[in-house]
């Protein structure tokens, strides 16, 4: 692919060793093109300023700037831009910072490679992106902040099935417990799930939970 049709990262983490391993991934990739690294903040709205990338991966707990500070400068100067923060654990309350900040989604840094690209992917079409180890406890949190993703998104129609496997997600039920409570086969929810995953455009259980939740389809009290 020419560098005109690239899609621009930038890497932002204070540990230079964890930003090369990172680099390192975008290797093999033909479509993502890392244009430049940060290690601070700072550094990161300036390069950002300079590159005007569509898509930034920063660490959250960086020096000078954090990650979440960062992310609502770069909205500011670059609103296109899509912000992917990286976390080392998956409560960490600065994660909901950052997503009121502007980011567009998150992931923790011991994700395997596919889902990196899964959540750029996501990104890059304009759907936010939930790491897929999300708590209950960070999904709670999420939900009641003012960190809403799909404030401007259409409603789609859910069947009564779709209705009850978006509740039992939001329940962590399992496959095979919501067969049993529904009188379905496993194929059959397997189906359901698919076509809810779907019509939000999500790839994990965090989105359909975040989603029931914002729009009075599950009660979490």
């Amino acid at each position: 692919m020419s560098e005109n049709y690239s899609i621009k990262v930038i890497i932002a983490d204070d540990h230079e060793i964890y930003v090369g391993g990172l680099k390192a991934l975008f290797n093999d990739q033909d479509v993502y093109e890392v244009v430049d690294q940060a290690y601070n903040g700072e550094e990161l709205v300036r390069k950002v300023k300079t590159h005007l990338p569509h898509i930034v991966i920063t660490d959250l707990r960086m020096p000078i700037l954090s990650g979440a500070k960062a992310v609502e400068e770069i909205k500011r100067i670059s609103p296109p831009t899509h912000c992917l923060v990286l976390s080392s654990y998956d409560n960490d309350l600065s994660i909901i910072e950052a997503l009121q900040a502007g980011a567009n989604g998150y992931i923790t840094k011991n994700m395997p490679q596919k889902d990196l690209f899964t959540a750029l992917d996501q990104l890059i079409k304009g759907y936010p992106y939930f790491c897929l180890t999300t708590n209950t406890k960070m999904l709670r949190l999420l939900s009641k902040s003012s960190f809403n993703p799909y404030a401007t998104a259409p409603n789609p129609q859910f069947s009564d099935i779709e209705l009850k496997i978006i509740r039992m997600i939001c329940e962590e039920k399992t496959n095979p417990e919501m067969a049993f409570d529904l009188c379905l086969s496993i194929r059959t929810i397997e189906n359901n799930r698919a076509r809810v995953y779907e019509k939000l455009n999500v790839r994990s259980p965090a989105g359909v939970v975040i989603y029931a939740i914002r729009n009075g389809l599950y009660n979490p009290d």
